[in-house]
């Protein structure tokens, strides 16, 4: 972000993204703003520095914006996608990129969105990167996506409990939760997503993880 742009300036702009967002897909409204929540509690774990907690935060929000230029029979299909519509679908981080690089002042913002599926072991998207290449910001926003899709009812399977998505990421060889777990590098394997699933089961809930 720039310092010439004030900051308020940043917050409406993300905050009108959003919310031509959430006219399109009601279900992420509430997904937007826990991702973000779990994304801060993440970085702060990280001892992140708070321009940096910042910029990560409002990426977070409208990390899923690209989603508007996704055709609703995908977007909003109830069952598993087929190939095709896969590939429509995986473009969603692209299509975010280019709406938010419109702005200068929102080009690191743009650029964390854009990388926000990529995985630790390169076998992500769009553009494949592996291990630290990938922004740790992105990689901060993937772990916290993950952990509210896994715990978030869908169409076609109820929600994991706290401790089915504790053992998802830390136990399970399998897409997603290994590769959520991984996707974090280092972090992962440290003190932030462990604490943070753990922290949940402990107090029972909190306004970052609230449906």
């Amino acid at each position: 972000m720039s310092n010439n742009v004030p900051r308020v300036l940043f917050h409406e702009t993300i905050q009108c993204l959003v919310a031509a967002l959430e006219a399109r897909d009601p279900y992420t409204r509430n997904h937007s703003k826990r991702v973000a929540d779990l994304t801060l509690d993440l970085g702060c774990r990280a001892g992140l520095q708070v321009l940096d907690l910042e910029l990560i935060h409002l990426a977070a929000l409208v990390h899923d914006i690209g989603k508007i230029g996704v055709p609703d029979q995908i977007l909003r299909k109830p069952g598993p996608l087929l190939p095709r519509e896969w590939e429509l679908f995986r473009q969603h981080p692209e299509i975010g990129q280019n709406i938010l690089g419109r702005s200068l002042h929102l080009e690191k913002v743009a650029e964390l969105v854009l990388h926000h599926h990529e995985r630790w072991d390169g076998n992500g998207y769009p553009e494949g990167l592996k291990g630290e290449r990938i922004p740790i910001g992105s990689r901060i926003i993937a772990l916290a996506d993950g952990v509210d899709a896994m715990t978030s009812a869908r169409a076609y399977r109820p929600p994991l409990s706290w401790l089915q998505c504790k053992r998802e990421i830390y136990i399970a060889p399998d897409f997603p939760g290994h590769e959520i777990r991984i996707n974090l590098g280092r972090l992962g394997d440290g003190r932030g997503g462990r604490a943070l699933v753990g922290d949940k089961e402990a107090r029972g809930g909190s306004a970052a993880f609230a449906g």
